[in-house]
């Protein structure tokens, strides 16, 4: 039977965002490198490869540490499904680092255990809601973009005048790919591009 380990989670929601921050704060909170397990996506369900590995790994009285709890997720559901999971079937203690009323370590008796739910509900609940912000702020501003005349997706594929007569001189020979794309001035992946969308 191995020692209990400390392990810790970061979340980040996209490639452009910096962990740096999570990492410094497992790192102070002791947690070794090998024991860190981060993902790169959204917190909406738990379906990410480097939760799912960490949660293999940790045994009955390990420890995780969590910046945040919305670095777990931001599913109000799915929190309060995973902290169940953790904290009473794995049976492993958590500890949310800006939030020292989230550690399972501490107020074991029925007040402790009922200040710690009910705060975890009031975060998780907090999580949701601001992703439901975000997600709402990103309609509205497609809507005002579109509005002022912004165009989403790749731009429309411009055509000579002449489209459909230099297709028929391709067709019939007349021309070879070269003389095509130098009059239409298209690279060759564009071209047949335009001839499946043209000329179907």
């Amino acid at each position: 039977m191995r020692e209990n380990a400390v392990y810790g989670y970061m979340r980040v929601s996209s490639a452009e965002q910096n962990e740096d921050r999570q990492l410094a704060a497992l790192h102070r909170a002791g947690v070794p490198d090998c024991n860190i397990f981060a993902d790169r996506q959204s917190g909406k369900d738990f379906h990410r490869a480097g939760y799912e590995r960490m949660i293999s790994v940790m045994e009955r009285g390990d420890l995780l540490y969590i910046l945040s709890i919305d670095r777990l997720g931001r599913n109000y559901a799915e929190i309060q499904n995973q902290w169940r999971i953790l904290t009473r079937e794995t049976g492993i203690d958590i500890c949310v680092l800006d939030m020292p009323l989230l550690d399972t370590r501490r107020g074991q008796d029925l007040m402790g255990t009922f200040i710690a739910d009910l705060v975890l509900q009031i975060l998780s609940f907090v999580a949701e809601n601001e992703r439901e912000n975000i997600r709402e702020r990103q309609r509205q501003g497609i809507v005002a973009a579109r509005q002022r005349g912004v165009r989403f997706g790749r731009p429309e594929l411009a055509v000579p005048e002449d489209f459909e007569s230099i297709v028929r001189e391709w067709e019939e020979q007349r021309l070879d790919i070269g003389q095509v794309l130098e009059r239409c001035r298209m690279s060759r992946s564009t071209w047949y591009g335009a001839v499946k969308i043209f000329c179907i």
